[in-house]
């Protein structure tokens, strides 16, 4: 399953969600310039997301074990 979203759908979900909270100011600015400045905000956000590539599942190489070193073992005699 993808979990990717593109960036057009991101976009077009950033401009709702403005378009939603900045209502008010739809009236000072007129239809036309609003529409615009949300266009540009979404766009200006959107370009600030980096994509992260999806890490594959390599398989990882071990090293092979070195042999050990045979100790000596030297017992005291008197």
């Amino acid at each position: 399953m993808k979990n990717t979203v593109s960036k057009k759908n991101m976009r077009k979900t950033i401009s709702d969600q403005l378009y939603t909270v900045l209502s008010a100011l739809k009236e000072r600015l007129g239809e036309k310039k609003f529409e615009k400045r949300i266009k540009k905000a979404s766009k200006m956000l959107v370009s600030g997301i980096k994509r992260t590539p999806k890490k594959k599942a390599g398989v990882t190489h071990k090293k092979a074990a070195k042999p050990h070193k045979k100790t000596i073992a030297i017992t005291a005699t008197n």
